[in-house]
């Protein structure tokens, strides 16, 4: 899939990426520069299973996914087209080593007209995709839900701390963090 993407990839050209959770506290690239922006069709929802990073297969925890419907608030990133190649690999190993993300390209707004930029959504089809939890679920996530980059609940609040920052207003998202407490 990397390949496919390679080759949709305009030679000669900066890469966009879309970020709408990690992407926006610890990218792990340089940007030449990097607007907030909105996509349409998609939502931001800490709805995907994470039995490694943010949990363990005994006591799963939770990472976002961009999912169909609604609209979400982000950052898109311009990468150097020298740097373009580079970046995808390392995007590749980060967001796809288990292939549970579908990598697509969406349509965002900059202040110089619409780019598309890569970013990685979920179909409510995956077996990594959740459907819709209980409280008490998220409850004991954020208690216990712990794997090798941290808990559930310090990802969701770095996520949280970082729209903020940006100027975003997740209201779902702090709504949920209400369970935490």
């Amino acid at each position: 899939m990397l390949e496919r993407f390679r080759a949709q990839c305009a030679k000669g050209q900066d890469l966009w990426v879309f970020g709408y959770a990690s992407l926006l506290w610890r990218p792990e690239f340089e940007a030449e520069e990097q607007h907030t922006t909105k996509v349409w069709g998609w939502h931001r929802a800490l709805k995907m299973w994470s039995r490694l990073n943010r949990g363990s297969p005994e006591c799963p925890g939770l990472v976002f996914a961009l999912l169909p419907g609604g609209s979400c608030q982000g950052v898109v990133y311009r990468i150097a087209k020298d740097q373009t190649d580079e970046v995808l690999t390392r995007l590749w190993a980060r967001e796809m080593p288990m292939d549970v993300y579908t990598p697509n390209w969406l349509p965002c707004a900059t202040p110089n007209g619409p780019v598309k930029a890569l970013t990685f959504t979920l179909p409510r089809s995956s077996p990594s995709f959740t459907g819709d939890l209980p409280a008490e679920t998220y409850q004991q996530i954020f208690r216990q839900a712990s794997g090798r980059f941290g808990t559930t609940l310090d990802y969701a609040l770095q996520t949280y701390r970082s729209l903020q920052a940006h100027g975003i207003e997740d209201r779902a998202l702090a709504n949920l963090l209400r369970h935490a407490d």
